[in-house]
C-alpha cells in the first residue's frame, strides 16, 4: 500500500463516486436537454430532472452524513485518548479551544509533532489544513470513511 500523505489522503468509494454519481449526472444532463428540445413532453422531463436531482442530492448527503457524524465522534475520542496518553491529563479544556478541523488534522501527526502542532493550534490558531501541510512524518489513517 502506498504511503499516505497530504496529497493522497482523500478516499473514494468507486461504485459510488465513479459509477452511480456520474450516471445520475448524465441522466440529469439528458433531462435538462430534453426539457428544451422536447416541448411536447416538457413537463414530464421537468419532473424527471427534479426526481433525478433529488436522488443525486440524497445519494450524496445521506451516504456521507451518518458516516461522517460517527467518524467525527471517533476522531474526538481518539484525540482525548491520545492527549491523555501523552500528557496524563484530561483534554476537556484543551478540546474546547480547538476547532474540529484542528483536532482532525492533529491525528495525522506522530506524538512528537502532535505536541508541537497542538501548541501552535492553541497559541497561533493555525488551521487544520495548515497543520496537515506542515506534518513532516505523516501518520496514516487507512480506516477512514
Amino acid at each position: 500500500m502506498e504511503s499516505q500523505n497530504y496529497k493522497n489522503h482523500v478516499r473514494f468509494y468507486a461504485p459510488h463516486h465513479f459509477v452511480f454519481l456520474p450516471l445520475l449526472i448524465i441522466l440529469e444532463g439528458i433531462g435538462i436537454y430534453k426539457i428544451f428540445s422536447d416541448e411536447q413532453n416538457q413537463l414530464s422531463w421537468i419532473l424527471f430532472s427534479v426526481i433525478i436531482f433529488l436522488i443525486f442530492y440524497l445519494a450524496i448527503m445521506v451516504r456521507q452524513h451518518y458516516a461522517l457524524v460517527l467518524q467525527n465522534r471517533i476522531v474526538r475520542l481518539e484525540f482525548r485518548q491520545r492527549y491523555f496518553e501523552i500528557f496524563g491529563l484530561r483534554s476537556d479544556d484543551v478540546e474546547e479551544k480547538l476547532t474540529f478541523g484542528q483536532i482532525a488534522a492533529l491525528r495525522f501527526a506522530y506524538d512528537d509533532e502532535f505536541k508541537i502542532f497542538l501548541e501552535k493550534a492553541l497559541k497561533e490558531k493555525i488551521k487544520g489544513d495548515e497543520i496537515k501541510k506542515s506534518i513532516t512524518k505523516w501518520r496514516p489513517d487507512h480506516q477512514r470513511v
